[in-house]
């Protein structure tokens, strides 16, 4: 029971943190892992359920799992730091054919 316990709370523990930072992504030199992605973020789409760095070096996300991915054209995500931003650490999405 106790290991359950344990398991239930690190669930509750990353999902609450990703509620915080639904940012989630995949390619490029941020990459962590093939399942994680750090970079910067300000805030402007609210909340949105994952992502991926593109080839063309842009971040492309979505707001939820149906979503389809939209082009960060106007640099609210980051790979660098800067004034206003903070940082972000989540879930890899996979890329669409399209964008590989």
């Amino acid at each position: 029971m106790k290991m359950f316990a344990a398991i239930a709370f690190a669930a509750v523990t990353a999902m609450s943190l990703a509620a915080c930072e639904t940012t989630y992504g995949h390619h490029g030199g941020a990459a962590v892992s093939a399942d994680f992605v750090d970079g910067y973020y300000d805030d402007a789409y609210g909340p949105w359920y994952d992502g991926y760095w593109g080839p063309d070096d842009s971040f492309y996300y979505r707001a939820n799992e149906t979503d389809t991915f939209h082009r960060d054209d106007a640099g609210h995500v980051r790979r660098d730091a800067a004034q206003g931003y903070h940082t972000f650490h989540g879930r890899a999405a996979r890329a669409p054919d399209a964008h590989r």
